[in-house]
């Protein structure tokens, strides 16, 4: 007699192996910049942008309305002369026509400045946003984004108050979902379990600071991250739109938001090693 347990059988993988959450946001994503894309005729296009997006030196002059002419200022010195007399005209434009718009920290992050950046942005979204939605659900999942996407934001404006240039796109709050599974992808195995398909490894909390410390794995993860951003911010190379620079400080105020949140809401950060 076969004392063998009868497991259920195994399954197909699917072709995208990813939560439905994830998907859905990425769907997401890419919908709105088609409808962008396709649908919208320029001057509506204009109008989302600026509804949307965050512009920094909004909220500098929401605050401070005597900044208003540095910010114009500002605008027509940065970038090639040969455009300063049109960057003035727009931000002159965007801060007289436009008001500070609260939401603008999170909206920001549906909108993309070109089909490279957005395909950018959702590959490693599926990569990072699919082990945190794993372990600690759609709500959970989607909290770590937003928080970043908000953080991302308000470091950006801390740190350029003055720019007149739109902040668009998803990548703050990917990179809090980066920092987040950085915390417990990197985990080495537990040893003796996963030699068969219907083996669980049991619950581990994230790793503390210490921990990921004396992962190498981890470390090197985190300083090629900070490396790579550190790197876009000195020699600002655009990727994806091509009048727009990588926001590296957006992408570390995401990340540092993550890092530092993911044990307040991880589910197993009670459950025992």
């Amino acid at each position: 007699m076969d004392a063998s347990p009868d497991f259920p059988r195994q399954s197909r993988v699917p072709v995208f192996n990813m939560p439905g959450v994830v998907t859905a946001s990425i769907g997401l994503l890419f919908a709105i910049h088609a409808v962008r894309a396709f649908l919208l005729p320029d001057t509506w296009d204009i109008r989302v942008v600026l509804d949307l997006a965050l512009v920094p030196a909004r909220w500098t002059v929401w605050l401070d309305p005597t900044r208003a002419e540095a910010a114009i200022r500002a605008a027509g010195e940065a970038g090639d002369a040969a455009f300063a007399a049109a960057r003035e005209a727009f931000a002159r434009y965007v801060l007289t026509q436009h008001s500070a718009n609260l939401w603008g920290f999170s909206t920001y992050a549906l909108l993309h400045g070109s089909w490279l950046h957005v395909i950018f942005n959702s590959v490693w979204l599926a990569a990072f946003g699919s082990p945190v939605a794993r372990r600690c659900g759609a709500w959970r999942y989607g909290l770590i984004g937003a928080a970043g996407t908000v953080a991302g934001g308000a470091l950006h404006v801390a740190i350029d108050p003055l720019s007149t240039a739109p902040l668009v796109g998803a990548s703050a709050g990917v990179s809090a979902l980066m920092a987040a599974a950085a915390r417990f992808v990197f985990q080495p195995p537990v040893s003796g379990y996963g030699t068969q398909p219907w083996q669980l490894p049991p619950h581990r909390p994230a790793e503390t600071i210490p921990e990921l410390l004396r992962n190498r794995t981890a470390v090197a993860f985190l300083a090629i991250w900070l490396a790579t951003n550190l790197l876009f911010g000195l020699i600002s190379l655009p990727l994806g739109a091509e009048n727009a620079a990588v926001a590296w400080d957006a992408h570390l105020g995401g990340f540092v938001v993550g890092f530092l949140m993911f044990p307040f809401v991880d589910p197993r950060a009670r459950e025992g090693r």
